[in-house]
């Protein structure tokens, strides 16, 4: 089996569990591959160099699945590398939340055990698309696996976010922002700011607003076939667009269609692990003080 690992800066106690993830590869026989900047950042930070792996140097690779080692921030980044490709990937925590990237360090040999006997599930997330983007923005990747955010730049004025589905007129929210969601990425930027958490299984979109200015704006549910437009107002005349928490700034004027992406992100699940235990384990879904 052909296995990618990529990954992020780490705290020095995270060490043992990542030369444990590399010990179990090669104890199963696995063919590694290591995202460059990963490979660099363990040998000059930590002195590590992992045994029988080779680099991954480009953007296009052949693999059978990825390891994204971090956190949700670090399994956002893989699944950017990942692009397009119908390449799965399994998140392994060794970062704080962890709703993507859900296999704790003490559960690695277990779930590469499971993975190398094809005992797991692929789940396919949803992507939002900015539609008709200028190729230089955002790198060429205008995609989003958790959210698509419109926010103001300066840290007074509000913007006016006038907004359209299927090019008739919802509202024009007057906030801080405006954060379109995914289902991956209700519990994410859009709960946060009192959006709905929708199943991994839905095939809707939230628009959820950033300190609205007004006391009757709510967070709404759309079908993820719909076309959302958006038109910005804004007195420092620029705005930011962040795909997930990839940041640029845009003139007011710009028009911005969203929609869903023509492919998938596909997700690795173990069987033994549910989209209800990660809500009660990391959220304290349902928790009672009192008890």
């Amino acid at each position: 089996m052909r296995v990618g690992v990529f990954g992020r800066e780490c705290k020095p106690d995270k060490l043992p569990v990542v030369k444990g993830l590399f010990g179990r590869l090669n104890a199963l026989g696995a063919e590694v591959y290591v995202q460059s900047c990963y490979a660099v950042f363990l040998n000059e930070k930590f002195d590590y160099r992992p045994e029988n792996v080779k680099i991954i140097h480009d953007k296009t690779f052949d693999l059978d699945l990825v390891l994204s080692v971090g956190g949700d921030g670090t399994f956002l980044r893989t699944a950017l590398e990942v692009n397009k490709q119908p390449i799965p990937i399994l998140g392994i925590n060794t970062g704080r939340l962890g709703f993507l990237a859900d296999v704790g360090g003490n559960q690695i040999d277990e779930a590469l055990d499971e993975l190398f006997r094809g005992d797991y599930k692929v789940e396919e997330r949803s992507l939002l698309r900015i539609m008709d983007m200028d190729e230089r923005a955002f790198d060429g990747f205008h995609y989003a696996l958790n959210e698509v955010a419109i926010l103001k730049r300066d840290t007074s004025s509000m913007i006016t976010v006038h907004t359209y589905l299927n090019d008739d007129y919802l509202t024009s929210y007057v906030a801080d922002g405006l954060v379109i969601a995914t289902p991956t990425g209700s519990t994410a930027y859009s709960m946060s700011v009192n959006g709905p958490v929708l199943l991994p299984q839905n095939r809707n979109f939230v628009l959820s607003p950033v300190a609205p200015h007004s006391l009757n704006v709510r967070p709404i549910v759309i079908p993820d076939n719909f076309v959302i437009t958006l038109n910005v107002e804004s007195r420092t005349n620029s705005f930011l667009a962040s795909l997930d928490g990839r940041s640029e700034d845009f003139p007011v004027g710009t028009s911005l269609k969203i929609g869903k992406a023509g492919f998938s992100t596909r997700v690795i699940k173990r069987f033994n692990q549910t989209f209800y235990q990660t809500l009660r384990q990391k959220l304290m879904w349902g928790t009672d003080a009192r008890s």
